[in-house]
């Protein structure tokens, strides 16, 4: 497999968010090496997975 990339001038105006998970990641650019861990110490019966809600920033 012959796989070639151009990197390009990237130009970001605007962005809208409208949710954010417990566990996200949000990138924009480029990355050598993305490594993303998690830790849950909490017994699953005392975990509550309620309804999500939009992020709505302030201003």
């Amino acid at each position: 497999m012959d796989f070639h990339v151009v990197n390009g001038e990237l130009c970001v105006e605007h962005i809208e968010v409208v949710g954010v998970s417990a566990s996200s990641l949000f990138l924009i650019g480029d990355a050598q090496t993305i490594q993303l861990s998690s830790a849950f110490d909490t017994p699953p019966e005392s975990l509550i997975i309620g309804p999500t809600f939009p992020f709505i920033p302030k201003g």
